[in-house]
C-alpha cells in the first residue's frame, strides 16, 4: 500500500505546488435548474429530490435526473457526467447530507445552536433538537451527526456535513429539517430569501409556484412530527435508492455467470455444476528454514466471465449496459483472476485445511497472503488462505485508472464497475476451491493422492481495504456463510478525509476541484455509484435479509482503536447497520471521546456468542512515552483517540496492523468464528481487549 503511494508523491509533487490554492466560493446560483431554497451553489441542498424525476418503472418511483451543466467542474472546465447517476432511483444509503448556510458555518455556531455533535449521537431524538432527519412515512427520526468541513479555509467555503449513524433504509424517503439556528455570537439565523418566501408563504414566478403544493406536503408533515413551520431555517426531502438499483448489476452477473458452470440455485449452497476452469501457474515449495508456516505456495489462474466493455477486463473498462441495465459481455470476453495460495505445514490429508479466501489491503495484491500474520494465521489454525486481486482498488488500478478519475470525475464509473467484477472473481475462486473437481483435485493442493482442502465449508477474511471490500462480498457470495472483516468499515465518501492514506491521493484531486465546497458534493455524490462496488451498497443484506438467490451470513468485525486509516466511526456505523453486537467492555474508561460510547449498538451478554454480527474492538492504549511495546519511527508508544471531525489522525503509532501482527489472540478469535458452528470466544477475560504491550491504565 505505502509503496503505491510513495511511487505517487514525486509525480504529483510540481503540479500539486503549482495548483493548490483554493478558488474562490462560485457566485450564487440563478440557474432555474437549482433549487431556490439554497442559492449559494447548484445541487445543494444535496441530497435533494429537487434532482429527481417520477418514475413509475423503479421501485422507489424516481429516478435521479442530473444535469451535467449542474454538477462541479474541474480546472479545465470539465463537469461530472450525469448520466451514470440518472440510472439510480435514489441517492445512496450512507449518503452525506451536504448544505451551505450563511452564518451556521464556523464551529462556534455549530456550539451555540447545539447541533448534534459525533460524541453525543443520542442528542439526534431530543425535542429540541436543530437538525433533524425524519423517515417521512413513519416520522421517526434518524440517528445522525453534524460537523462543519474542518478542510475549508473560510466560512464562506464550509459546507456543514450532516451524517447517518446507521445507513438510510433502503428505498426510504426522508425529510430532513434546520431550525433554530444560531450564529457563533448567539443570534438567530434568518432563513434564506428563497426558502424563506416558501415557509411564509410570499408568492413567487412561474417556476418557484410549481414547487409550492410539494413544499406546503413537507410543512404539514413536519407538523405533524412536531416541528412548527416557523421555527424552519431550511428543510427538504430526498429518496434513497432501492436494494434492486444498488445491488442488481451484480446479482446479474454472479448470477449469469454461475448458470454459464450448470448452477442456478444459489441459495441452497449446494455445489452444482462445473467447477471454473483454472490453471496453476507455479508451486514453490519451502523448507522450514525458508518458511516456517508454509509448506508450499501456490501461483495460479481461474477463467472468469468477464462483464466489462474491453477484451480481458483490464484496468480502466467499466461496465456496458443493454435496454434492461444490465451489465453486457461480449461473446467470449474472460478474465484470468489471479491467485496465491499459502498451504500450511499443519495441513495433512488426514487432517485437510480449511479454505479461506483473503482480501488485500488499500491498492495492494493477492501476494499480501505472504505477511506474516497470514501465514502465521493459516499454520496456527490450520487454513488454507488464498489471496486474489482485488482488482478495482488492485496495485495495477492506481496508475494511470485512478489518477485519471481522480482529475476528471467522470471517469469515476471505471472503479466500481471493475469492483464488481472482482467480486465475482473472487466468487469463481472460492467455488473452484470447494468443488469436487476443483483445485482440491490438482497435484499442487493434494499429498499422496490425498486433498489437502476440506471442501466442505468456505470462508472469508480480509483486510484493510480487504475488511471494506469484504463486506459487500460477503453479502453476495452463494458459497460461503461465515466472513471476519478486520480493520473494516464501509463508505469511502466519509472514509478518505479520514485517513492518512488520502493525503496523497487528495494531492491530485484537490488541485482538480479546488473549491472546497464542490469537493465535497463531489465526495458525497460519488457515493451513489461507488455503493455498487464496496458494502455501503450491501450492508441491510450483508447477515439478515439477504439478498435474492443469496444465503444469510454471520460476520465478525475487529476494530483497532484508533486506526489511522479506517476511521472507527464508519466500523461503528457499519455495525449498527448490519446487527453487530459488541463485546464489551470494549475499550478502558474515558478512552472513548464519546458521550456514550457505541451508542446504538447492543452489548453481548454472555461468550462465546453464536449470533448473526459481532463487533470486538482492539487497542494498543493511549499515547505515551517510549517503553515495553511496540513503536514506529515517531518514538512513541500508543495512540490518541481519533479525531471527531473530517481529518485523520496525526499522532501516535498506527494500531491498524499492529494489533494483528502482536497478538496471536487476534487470529484465534478470527479462526473460532471462521468454523462451521464458529463463535465469539472470549480471548479478554473481563477486561478490553488490548494489544501491543498495553496493558491498561
Amino acid at each position: 500500500m505505502h509503496s503505491v503511494i510513495r511511487r505517487l508523491v514525486p509525480l504529483l509533487a510540481a503540479p500539486v505546488l503549482a495548483a493548490a490554492a483554493p478558488a474562490a466560493s462560485a457566485a450564487v446560483s440563478t440557474k432555474p435548474q437549482c433549487d431556490p431554497i439554497d442559492p449559494v451553489r447548484c445541487l445543494l441542498p444535496w441530497p435533494n429530490d429537487f434532482y429527481t424525476r417520477a418514475d413509475r418503472h423503479t421501485p422507489t418511483g424516481r429516478r435521479l435526473a442530473l444535469r451535467t451543466s449542474e454538477t462541479p467542474q474541474n480546472v479545465d472546465g470539465v463537469h461530472v457526467a450525469a448520466g451514470p447517476y440518472n440510472a439510480s432511483d435514489g441517492f445512496s444509503p450512507g449518503q452525506t447530507i451536504v448544505v451551505q448556510i450563511p452564518g451556521f458555518d464556523t464551529p462556534g455556531a455549530l456550539r451555540r445552536t447545539g447541533a448534534v455533535p459525533q460524541t453525543d449521537l443520542g442528542r439526534s431524538f431530543s425535542r429540541r433538537a436543530p437538525v433533524v432527519v425524519l423517515d417521512a412515512k413513519t416520522l421517526r427520526r434518524h440517528l445522525i451527526w453534524v460537523e462543519l468541513d474542518s478542510l475549508a479555509k473560510s466560512p464562506a467555503d464550509a459546507a456543514v456535513l450532516v451524517h447517518p449513524g446507521v445507513d438510510w433504509t433502503e428505498g426510504h424517503r426522508y425529510i430532513v429539517a434546520f431550525r433554530n439556528l444560531r450564529n457563533a455570537r448567539g443570534a438567530r439565523i434568518p432563513a434564506g430569501p428563497g426558502f424563506e418566501r416558501y415557509r411564509d408563504r410570499r408568492k413567487g414566478d412561474a417556476a418557484f409556484e410549481r414547487r409550492r403544493p410539494h413544499m406546503e406536503a413537507l410543512f404539514r408533515v413536519l407538523r405533524r412530527a412536531g416541528i412548527a413551520r416557523h421555527s424552519l431555517n431550511l428543510t427538504w426531502d430526498f429518496t434513497v435508492a432501492s436494494s434492486r438499483s444498488l445491488t442488481g448489476r451484480m446479482l446479474s452477473i454472479r448470477n449469469r455467470a454461475f448458470a454459464a458452470l450448470g448452477d442456478r440455485n444459489l441459495k441452497d449452497q449446494q455445489v452444482a455444476g462445473r467447477s471454473p476452469t483454472y490453471v496453476i501457474d507455479k508451486v514453490t515449495t519451502f523448507s522450514r528454514l525458508e518458511e516456517p508456516h508454509v509448506a508450499r505456495r501456490v501461483f495460479g489462474r481461474v477463467i472468469v466471465p468477464c462483464y466489462l466493455d474491453r477484451r480481458g477486463c483490464p484496468t480502466g473498462a467499466k461496465f456496458a449496459l443493454d435496454r434492461r441495465g444490465r451489465p453486457k459481455r461480449m461473446r467470449g470476453n474472460v478474465y484470468r483472476a489471479r491467485f496465491e495460495c499459502d498451504v500450511p505445514r499443519s495441513a495433512t490429508s488426514a487432517h485437510p485445511a480449511r479454505p479461506s479466501l483473503y482480501g488485500h489491503g488499500l491498492f495492494g495484491t493477492a501476494d499480501e497472503v505472504e505477511s506474516t500474520n497470514v501465514e502465521e494465521m493459516a499454520d496456527e489454525h490450520d487454513m488454507i488462505i488464498c489471496g486474489a486481486d482485488w482488482i478495482g482498488m488492485a496495485d495495477e488500478d492506481v496508475i494511470p485508472t485512478a489518477v485519471n478519475l481522480l482529475k476528471d470525475l467522470s471517469k469515476f464509473p471505471t472503479l466500481p464497475d471493475r469492483l464488481q467484477q472482482g467480486f465475482l472473481d473472487f466468487m469463481y475462486i472460492g467455488r473452484a476451491l470447494i468443488h469436487p473437481r476443483g483445485l482440491g483435485r490438482a497435484a499442487a493442493f493434494e499429498t499422496g493422492g490425498r486433498s489437502l482442502i476440506d471442501r466442505r465449508h468456505l470462508y472469508y477474511y480480509g483486510n484493510s481495504q480487504g475488511g471494506i471490500a469484504g463486506g459487500a462480498l460477503t453479502a453476495v457470495e452463494p458459497d460461503l456463510t461465515r466472513a471476519a472483516l478486520y480493520v473494516g468499515a464501509m463508505n469511502y465518501s466519509v472514509l478518505l478525509t479520514r485517513s492518512v492514506d488520502w493525503k496523497d491521493y487528495s494531492a491530485i484531486m484537490y488541485p482538480a476541484y479546488p473549491d472546497p465546497l464542490d469537493r465535497e458534493i463531489l465526495l458525497s455524490m460519488i457515493g451513489i455509484l461507488w455503493d455498487r462496488g464496496e458494502p455501503d451498497g450491501y450492508a441491510q443484506h450483508m447477515t439478515t435479509h439477504p439478498l435474492p438467490d443469496t444465503p444469510a451470513h454471520r460476520v465478525l468485525q475487529l476494530l483497532s482503536f484508533g486506526d489511522h486509516q479506517v476511521a472507527n466511526v464508519q466500523t461503528e456505523v457499519e455495525a449498527r447497520t448490519i446487527g453487530s453486537r459488541l463485546r464489551a467492555p470494549a475499550v478502558d474508561p474515558r478512552r472513548h471521546s464519546d458521550r456514550t460510547p457505541y451508542y446504538g449498538i447492543p452489548r453481548i451478554g454472555r461468550l462465546p456468542y453464536h449470533g448473526p454480527a459481532a463487533l470486538e474492538v482492539w487497542d494498543i492504549g493511549p499515547l505515551r512515552p517510549p517503553g515495553t511495546c511496540p513503536t514506529d519511527d515517531s518514538g512513541l508508544c500508543g495512540t490518541l483517540t481519533p479525531p471527531t471531525a473530517n481529518l485523520p489522525p496525526k499522532r501516535g503509532v498506527d494500531p491498524h496492523d499492529l494489533v494483528i501482527n502482536s497478538e496471536a489472540r487476534v487470529r484465534t478469535t478470527i479462526s473460532r468464528w471462521l468454523e462451521p458452528h464458529g463463535r465469539l470466544v472470549n480471548e479478554c477475560g473481563r477486561k478490553p481487549c488490548r494489544a501491543a504491550g498495553w496493558r491498561g491504565p
